[in-house]
């Protein structure tokens, strides 16, 4: 695939708080109304996985849980809330690493994030935690599909959430829902224009531009959309799972 010439990102306007039932494909098509955005055909839709978590009720009211003595121990060595701390463990598949207050483990869906990515910031109430959606590639295609209908073409969407990386400081935002576009690009098998094989050359598309768009996203304004303009995708169905390693090819396993 050749690189596009020019790429824009546009921000679509402030959003409400998001709170569970809303409809998030109507407030989606507001906030492009407010700032005078019209969606057209090759636009690739980012949206943050809080107000997708929000909407679909994914949050715990921590006065509802009881801490086990695991987190009860953990909690108090490292000045946490027990009862986040439980849902992390709730939440985790398995756990990687536990270290300076910090748990690293692999959520039900496969990622390997901080804290199962259970999180309290964001989230209106001092005992609400928001947790990942249960399906996100299928809370994507929601979204894709009730837009698509609205607009009469196919709208990709990528849900976005921020992650840390080994051995790099600071977090990122990464795909963890697709649906409508190929979310890699496999350049393995092809040649370099000196001739040189490709062997290990696969792009990470949908994670690049959900980094890409977090520029002007940000975390505290309000904008939890944004839209890609301008990238010539690959039309597909499209799997976050696409994005996991195999364990097998896990050297840090």
């Amino acid at each position: 695939m050749p690189a596009a010439p020019e790429i824009r990102i546009l921000a679509l306007g402030r959003f409400p708080e998001v709170t569970p039932g809303m409809d998030l494909p109507a407030l989606i098509l507001a906030a492009a109304t407010d700032v005078d955005l019209t969606l057209a055909p090759g636009d690739i839709l980012i949206v943050t996985q809080k107000i997708v978590s929000k909407a679909e009720g994914a949050l715990v009211d921590l006065r509802t849980v009881t801490p086990s003595d695991l987190a009860q121990r953990w909690a108090t060595a490292w000045g946490k809330d027990p009862r986040q701390i439980e849902v992390v463990l709730r939440e985790s598949k398995r756990i990687v690493r536990m270290g300076n207050g910090v748990i690293i483990s692999e959520t039900h869906h496969g990622f390997v994030c901080a804290n199962a990515a259970v999180d309290a910031s964001n989230v209106a109430g001092h005992d609400l935690v928001s947790l990942l959606p249960r399906d996100s590639d299928a809370s994507a295609q929601q979204i894709r599909a009730a837009l698509s209908a609205a607009l009469g073409f196919d709208l990709p969407v990528i849900i976005s959430d921020s992650f840390g990386r080994p051995w790099r400081f600071g977090i990122v935002n990464v795909a963890v829902g697709v649906a409508g576009l190929a979310p890699i690009i496999d350049y393995r098998g092809q040649t370099d224009p000196h001739g040189y094989l490709l062997n290990a050359s696969v792009l990470a598309i949908a994670d690049e531009l959900t980094s890409a768009a977090e520029l002007i996203m940000g975390k505290l304004d309000g904008r939890p959309v944004a839209v890609v303009r301008g990238y010539p995708y690959t039309p597909a169905e499209g799997s976050v799972s696409e994005l996991i390693l195999d364990p097998a090819r896990d050297l840090f396993r």
